[in-house]
């Protein structure tokens, strides 16, 4: 059954999102129009691709010059990375035509079971971690939504799933109507996202609708501590820092309920942030009948993302981590708070003139010592000498040999920049891997 056949669907964004939401209503029946304001130019690769496939495109200042009128389309499907308030959507809405995001879209054209994760931080390592469990205990299952591919390519691909692991943004969750899934993952919160809400508490708004629909036959998986609203769903808690929780990490051991369930020491993820992605994801897992001591054994052969507190080795009793991504104060200052061991830090690159002084009381004792590179080591080097014994390097291969020299067994050496790497690199990916090869010419 041709469920669309006879309308015209606008989508908006010709990007990934858009081409997967184009396939999903042709598929259904639909004739399609793109519209993209970007320049053509610049969309050569995507223009290409909606060509291959007969897509008609409407991209530039001819989609910025349109016209639209009452009865012209019979739906519009925006993508995630638009705002409905904005001229391109305003002209449908204002002529009437029903609007869904991507996501809606797709989710009310499929029946396969969901797993969602939404949070701050961490929602593509967990989101990623919980396909990995499900497909190694023998449940076919694909991350997607706003990691990899979108949910309208997913349905669109005819491939069946046992159970989607959807990373879900607040700009997807702004334009859902019935949107719900079996089980709604709440990683945390934390100022983000400041250029497209007006404050904080729109933010918090549009992140929280993850829960709006949900029954008491769901789950929600929530970090303790965190006050949302969770619905009628039934609540479980996890936490890696000390909170009481239903799903706990302490002291390298994992708890259900109290009980232990096993230990992380054969996992490569680091950190206590990533104990807490393990713990949701296993929890998220367990609705669908995994039990704990398969889910920790298929964990173990979880490559954790590149330049994210990576293990790259370990060492003559030290661990080698690679956070290169950690291109900000933020992302420094959790990296710190996450780790259980002493940490002999490198952080430093380009100067973007910002303010580390809040970084002094997050050092709590437990950076033994910092290693200062690029662009600020002179201004780390002379803002924390007071705290703790700073060395300034050349580059990569000299901090690995310094952090190296001043280590102590059993300490982390972390490679946490805390700020971009254009002084020395292309970008982080590139300075993650002069600090891997550097760690691994090591003797």
């Amino acid at each position: 059954m041709l469920r669309f056949k006879g309308q015209h669907f606008a989508i908006l964004g010709a990007g990934r999102s858009g081409l997967g939401a184009a396939r999903l209503a042709r598929l259904h029946g639909a004739e399609v129009t793109l519209f993209d304001e970007g320049d053509p130019q610049k969309m050569k690769g995507s223009l290409d691709q909606l060509q291959a496939e007969s897509f008609e495109a409407v991209c530039g200042q001819k989609a910025r010059d349109l016209l639209v009128k009452a009865g012209d389309f019979q739906r519009v499907i925006m993508s995630p990375g638009l705002d409905a308030g904005w001229p391109l959507p305003r002209k449908f809405t204002d002529a009437g035509v029903p609007l869904d995001g991507e996501m809606e879209f797709a989710f009310n054209l499929t029946d396969t079971p969901m797993i969602s994760i939404t949070g701050t931080n961490g929602k593509s390592t967990c989101t990623e971690l919980i396909s990995h469990i499900l497909n190694a205990c023998g449940l076919k299952s694909v991350p997607c939504g706003n990691h990899g591919m979108s949910l309208s390519e997913v349905v669109s691909s005819g491939n069946v799933y046992d159970v989607l692991a959807l990373e879900v943004s607040s700009f997807q969750l702004e334009t859902i109507k019935h949107f719900r899934t079996k089980v709604s993952l709440w990683l945390n919160f934390a100022p983000d996202h400041l250029d497209r809400y007006p404050g904080m508490d729109e933010y918090y708004a549009a992140k929280s609708r993850i829960f709006e629909n949900v029954t008491a036959d769901d789950v929600a998986i929530v970090r303790a501590g965190e006050s949302v609203s969770s619905g009628a769903a039934r609540r479980l808690t996890f936490s890696g820092y000390g909170c009481d929780a239903d799903a706990a990490y302490s002291a390298g051991q994992f708890f259900i309920n109290g009980e232990r369930i096993g230990d992380a020491s054969s996992l490569r993820l680091r950190g206590k942030h990533n104990m807490e992605n393990v713990l949701a994801a296993m929890m998220a897992c367990g609705v669908f009948g995994l039990t704990f001591s398969q889910m920790l054994k298929a964990i173990e052969s979880y490559e954790p993302p590149a330049h994210r507190c990576e293990l790259v080795r370990e060492l003559n009793e030290r661990e080698y981590i690679n956070d290169s991504k950690a291109t900000n104060l933020h992302a420094l200052q959790a990296c710190i708070g996450s780790m259980e061991r002493p940490i002999v830090l490198i952080a430093g690159g380009k100067d973007k003139q910002l303010d580390y002084s809040p970084l002094r009381s997050s050092l709590n004792g437990q950076v033994r010592a910092m290693v200062c590179l690029g662009e600020i080591r002179q201004s780390l080097h002379k803002m924390f000498c007071d705290l703790v014994p700073c060395h300034e390097a050349i580059d990569m291969a000299d901090a690995v040999r310094i952090a190296t020299s001043i280590s102590q067994l059993g300490d982390s050496i972390i490679l946490s920049p805390g700020t971009s790497s254009f002084d020395m690199y292309t970008g982080y990916g590139q300075r993650g891997e002069a600090f891997r090869a550097a760690v691994n010419a090591l003797i």
